[in-house]
């Protein structure tokens, strides 16, 4: 049963090329212990990407042993800026069979990422979408947390402004203990100790909090305290890539 679809059409599915969704370093961690040596082999297999930056996706590939010439290499510019008429073309060179790579920025694609318009994209022209193993900032640190992972939500960022940041955080709370849901929410590194403080400021001395920082890297950090005792010693977040959970 084709499901009305042609074996032409199917055949075709069959000779479109691939898209493989690629993660990369949370910072500068040794690749070996947290990208498995089956993506190099992807990778360099690949000479067309969809990257946020050329310069740290060329550095990254390199890193993971890429031995082409990048002269050779076609890079897809896919950040806030890039124009919505271009991303439409992006995936253009899977029709003629070729497989291209979604590259993470930092961590895995698509979450806390930009990229699931362009994995939507495949969708609907079916490209098979390949998601490659690799490092998620808030899946780990949800994993050593010590907190509910049947039921949890990712806020992403919560808002720069205090008082609507602080109704936020009220209601992250309520929601951690009425539904017993893993709240998880990241910060701009550089205002990682506003939201400390406002965490501190507002949350009820008993509840926990779950701070994970500079994860995969030498210096990683995962810790469980109740607000009471993150207020008497907080520690010392400041342009550190950090996930927090309640």
């Amino acid at each position: 049963m084709l499901s009305g679809r042609l074996p032409e059409e199917l055949i075709m599915d069959k000779l479109k090329g691939k898209l493989y969704l690629i993660p990369s370093s949370l910072g500068n961690s040794r690749l070996n212990s947290i990208i498995p040596e089956y993506n190099s082999i992807i990778i360099n297999l690949l000479d067309e990407f969809i990257v946020e930056n050329i310069r740290t996706a060329r550095r990254f590939l390199k890193k993971t042993g890429f031995k082409k010439s990048f002269d050779n290499i076609t890079f897809h510019i896919l950040n806030k800026h890039s124009d919505q008429t271009e991303i439409l073309s992006y995936l253009n060179s899977t029709d003629k069979g070729k497989d291209i790579g979604l590259l993470s920025e930092a961590g895995t694609p698509c979450i806390a990422d930009p990229g699931a318009e362009i994995v939507r994209m495949a969708h609907q022209k079916n490209i098979r979408v390949i998601p490659l193993v690799g490092p998620s900032s808030i899946f780990l640190a949800l994993m050593a947390s010590g907190f509910n992972g049947q039921n949890f939500v990712f806020h992403g960022y919560l808002p720069v402004k205090k008082y609507l940041k602080i109704n936020k955080i009220k209601t992250l709370e309520k929601d951690a203990k009425q539904k017993n849901q893993t709240q998880i929410f990241i910060e701009t590194p550089y205002r990682n100790k506003q939201l400390l403080d406002s965490i501190i400021e507002t949350c009820n001395k008993e509840t926990l909090l779950c701070i994970a920082c500079n994860i995969t890297l030498e210096n990683e950090f995962i810790i469980t305290k109740t607000i009471a005792e993150w207020s008497k010693n907080p520690p010392d977040i400041h342009k550190k890539p950090t996930v927090f959970l309640l």
